[in-house]
């Protein structure tokens, strides 16, 4: 996402590498390289090998006031991945016959969504998990000042303004799709999207360091680094570590960590969350563009990536206020999941921090 202006058994134990051979490990000279220039303060990762060993990696600084070390797979916000744990609930509820991907989104929210050029009788629920709506995006349009917001409002501040283009026609990533998503779930399950997520995703892949921020809860419940920002190439680095995110809602509220995100890309791939036919969906994707790297494409809340070693990884990634994540899963099972503790404000360093991912699945 932009920033706006303002239960499967426990992992297996981290292996933690010796100083000399952490110097020889290319992800750990990746990670360090990142943070060598004052990119970014931080940088923290976290790889699954086929066969379940996880290493874990930090450099920089965790508090750049006090100096504190960097937490070993720390909690952070881990923005747009939020999607894909939204598409998973949606896909369930498609699996078992509670939504209909191509049906119209007036289907379930009737005469919600009307504005210039846009009309939810045309838009359908596959179009708002692919980025296909032509829906404009909201985020541009919140006030400069970081505050409590309802899904509603999200909606109405991206309805007041003209739609991109015509349904299905354009990939154009929006934040706008995905609370319409979140809104869908609320309307067929009677519950909350939070709950939602929790029961059918945390809690089934005993996710333990993954929660949806309650409405209020500014802070990050576990070991952390802290996340900054800049207002502008070359100014101070603020604090950005406690806010309230739910202007992102189910665009991209979650906390989570490195392990915990590999554990779910690993089981979302292999099959624990979906039916194969609604992941087939899933996987079934288009050419996508910016916030991905060069040849992504985008399926239902899921994007592949291409591999310098050959193939794809299966992801999705996050930009949040504070933090940068990027990460996924190959076809053959191998995880690899990165955080950074700003949002690079130049394509220089967000090259860099998907070229560390690239370096940790080529291994």
């Amino acid at each position: 996402m932009a920033q706006p202006a303002a239960s499967a058994a426990p992992a297996a134990p981290a292996a933690h590498a010796e100083p000399a051979a952490a110097r020889q490990d290319p992800v750990q000279r990746s990670l360090d390289a990142l943070v060598r220039d004052g990119a970014v303060p931080a940088a923290l990762a976290s790889v699954k090998e086929r066969e379940g060993h996880t290493r874990t990696y930090t450099a920089g600084v965790g508090d750049l006031a006090t100096g504190a070390k960097v937490p070993r797979d720390g909690q952070v916000r881990i923005g747009s991945n939020t999607k894909a744990f939204t598409a998973v609930v949606v896909l369930q509820l498609v699996g078992e016959g509670r939504i209909r991907l191509d049906d119209p989104v007036d289907t379930y929210l009737p005469g919600l969504v009307r504005g210039e050029d846009i009309d939810g009788s045309r838009i359908t629920v596959r179009h708002l998990l692919q980025h296909t709506s032509g829906l404009p995006d909201y985020v541009p349009h919140l006030d400069d000042e970081i505050r409590p917001y309802e899904p509603r409002e999200l909606l109405d501040r991206a309805l007041a303004h003209k739609g991109e283009s015509e349904p299905g026609k354009k990939w154009h990533y929006s934040n706008t799709n995905y609370v319409l998503a979140g809104l869908i779930v609320q309307k067929v399950t009677g519950h909350s999207l939070a709950d939602e997520i929790d029961r059918r995703v945390i809690g089934k892949l005993g996710l333990r360091h993954t929660y949806f921020p309650a409405p209020g809860d500014v802070t990050l419940h576990e070991r952390h680094p802290k996340g900054y920002h800049q207002n502008a190439p070359g100014t101070p680095l603020l604090d950005a570590t406690e806010w309230d995110p739910s202007w992102a809602w189910a665009a991209g509220q979650l906390v989570s960590t490195n392990s915990d995100l590999n554990r779910f890309f690993t089981a979302l791939l292999d099959g624990r969350l979906l039916p194969d036919a609604q992941l087939a969906q899933m996987r079934t994707t288009v050419p996508a563009g910016r916030p991905f790297a060069a040849g992504a494409r985008y399926g239902l809340g899921l994007v592949s990536t291409p591999l310098s070693c050959g193939g794809v990884y299966w992801g999705h990634g996050g930009s949040m206020t504070g933090y940068e994540t990027r990460g996924g899963v190959t076809e053959s099972g191998r995880a690899a999941n990165i955080a950074v503790t700003t949002q690079p404000t130049d394509p220089t360093t967000m090259g860099r921090v998907e070229k560390a991912v690239d370096t940790a699945l080529c291994r």
